[in-house]
């Protein structure tokens, strides 16, 4: 075991998977400068120019890149600099990443990840802190994953690289470094389809994924004070969304509170949500809250505080299931 930050943990992931001699990593600044965050740092000094590639500025010309190594027999890791940079290359992603194995009948996939540096928090403003997870989860054929800590970032990302499917990879921009945890050294692997109950309680449950896990879990802490039990869930995965552990939660609990940063109308808390009410609804006692961002563009660094969700707000939005 190792302390390391998500980026740590990250790099650890691609040194790994590059040990295969069928995986690449490619994409803008990867290699010279480490990215744009730096979680390549190194990658290309230890592995190579062919197998750490720079790419010009086009996301869509990188993606469409590497469905075609995918299909051909390689295993490519793109890295797109930011979530809001990913929509040129989106083309490629629904009508082609995601469709291969239907459209060929089983003859041909795509296994190549996709990795999304995503959400707010960082005072980078409109396309820098976009957190639009719901339209990739939406696609049929793509496996939606979002990290939380080091220790699931490491093992995540490195299933995502076995895996036989496409798989978008998101990343917390704002946990790169404020996340912190011990880390396996050697090759492991997470399930993907697996959320974990992180803390158990008897009174009401808390289901969020990726940076919003911080404040969810603070906010568990300070219901704690008050008395108050709270379940905590990190989901992990949206696609598969492993409905199994939410649903068990909720008839135990009889409450439930989702957070996520994503605006709230047709954010992926829906989902939870009507998955929720579809097979646990006899169970609940109060209906299921929501604490999300608001239906607005990410703000400038001033009001960006006012937009994401807050301990306060997830608090509070417990305290009023408790009172159903």
């Amino acid at each position: 075991m190792s302390v390391m930050t998500m980026a740590q943990a990250l790099n650890s992931a691609l040194d790994l998977a590059l040990s295969d001699p069928r995986v690449v990593v490619m994409g803008e600044d990867i290699g010279s400068t480490g990215g744009v965050f730096r979680i390549t740092d190194g990658l290309q000094q230890k592995h190579g120019e062919e197998r750490v590639i720079d790419t010009p500025v086009a996301e869509s010309g990188i993606v469409g890149a590497a469905f075609g190594m995918a299909v051909a027999g390689i295993r490519p890791i793109v890295e797109i600099q930011f979530m809001g940079f990913s929509y040129p290359a989106y083309d490629q992603v629904i009508n082609h990443v995601a469709r291969i194995r239907n459209r060929s009948r089983h003859r041909f996939t795509a296994p190549m990840v996709i990795r999304l540096p995503f959400g707010a928090g960082i005072g980078a403003a409109e396309h820098h802190s976009e957190s639009t997870e719901a339209i990739y989860a939406h696609i049929p054929g793509l496996k939606v994953v979002v990290a939380s800590t080091p220790e699931n970032a490491k093992g995540l990302l490195l299933a995502a690289v076995d895996d036989p499917d496409p798989v978008i990879f998101m990343e917390p921009i704002r946990l790169y470094r404020a996340a912190r945890g011990e880390v396996p050294s050697g090759r492991y692997t997470t399930p993907i389809g697996s959320a974990v109950v992180e803390q158990p309680g008897s009174d009401v449950s808390l289901v969020s994924y990726g940076a919003m896990m911080r404040e969810t879990r603070e906010a568990a802490a300070k219901l704690a004070e008050g008395g108050v039990s709270a379940e905590v869930i990190d989901v992990r995965t949206l696609v598969p969304l492993d409905a199994d552990v939410i649903v068990s939660s909720v008839e135990r609990t009889g409450r439930a509170v989702i957070v996520h940063e994503a605006p709230l109308t047709g954010g992926y808390g829906a989902e939870i949500v009507a998955l929720i009410q579809e097979r646990a609804l006899y169970s609940l006692r109060a209906p299921v809250q929501r604490v999300t961002g608001w239906d607005v563009v990410v703000p400038l660094r001033l009001a960006e505080r006012h937009y994401m969700p807050s301990v306060a707000r997830i608090v509070s939005a417990a305290e009023h299931a408790l009172e159903g």
